[in-house]
């Protein structure tokens, strides 16, 4: 038995979110398929983080085990000729199994998301599904500096949604930076752990400074609170990418780099 880590990206528009549901139109789902197919028996896979119906992913990391003998680029390949045009393996490792080996969850030492938002009066049909539209012109600069507060060890409570299952809401925020190219505006976070929704949660808030409707220092006051209800309403997921899961360099994983040019 050997396991082995692979790089998945994935459009995430036609798919209900990663984790297995029993109507099967899940990212998990289609790749357990391809990979049965491909190994010729049954796989479990897990992922470095769940991601909701509707986001994306430049740089999802699983792991699985496997007795199948499969050369690295085979597994690139092959698997990929099992899965549909949305989802992709773009790079595959071997790594060390049993109880001491790789996790793709538990080893990993932070994670970075990229939310992509359309800035423009008039919504754009090519940006649908691929970034969160607001109307409204935003100050960047005015947001970029709200989000500074959010930076450090905190209790995230009220970016977090109801239902979100993590046992603490305490998480470390070692970066966000907000910065805009034209229409396109994006926010970058990079933590050792999300909370469901946090991400989301907390770009909404950050449009409700951008747009005027609150004063800078509003953000710091909401994460303060540790009230939910005192924070904007979760913003869509269609803008929403995992974009890199960092890892310790002994696992010798590949550290892969979002396709956003100017993050």
């Amino acid at each position: 038995m050997k396991r082995i880590a692979l790089g998945l990206q994935y459009d995430g528009s036609s798919w209900q979110g990663w984790q297995t549901q029993l109507h099967g139109k899940t990212v998990q789902d289609v790749l357990e398929k391809a990979l049965a197919e491909f190994c010729q028996h049954p796989v479990e896979t897990v992922c470095a983080g769940r991601t909701d119906a509707g986001v994306h992913a430049f740089g999802q990391v699983v792991h699985f085990d496997t007795t199948a003998e499969r050369e690295l680029f085979s597994w690139v390949r092959g698997v990929n000729a099992h899965l549909p045009s949305s989802i992709a393996v773009r790079w595959a490792t071997e790594v060390e199994g049993g109880e001491n080996g790789f996790h793709a969850r538990f080893s990993a030492t932070a994670r970075t998301y990229h939310y992509l938002i359309y800035n423009h009066p008039i919504r754009s049909p090519l940006w649908e599904k691929r970034a969160g539209w607001a109307f409204r012109a935003l100050d960047v600069d005015a947001m970029d500096r709200a989000a500074q507060s959010l930076v450090g060890m905190h209790d995230f409570s009220a970016f977090r949604a109801a239902q979100c299952q993590a046992n603490s809401p305490i998480r470390t925020l070692h970066r966000i930076h907000v910065q805009r190219q034209k229409d396109l505006i994006a926010v970058s976070l990079t933590a050792n752990a999300f909370l469901h929704h946090m991400v989301r949660n907390i770009v909404g808030s950050l449009i409700q400074v951008g747009n005027g409707n609150q004063p800078v220092s509003w953000v710091a006051d909401v994460l303060e609170s540790r009230e939910r209800d005192l924070a904007a309403p979760t913003f869509s997921p269609d803008g929403l990418y995992l974009a890199k899961v960092d890892y310790d360099e002994r696992w010798g994983l590949p550290q892969v780099e979002s396709d956003l040019p100017f993050i």
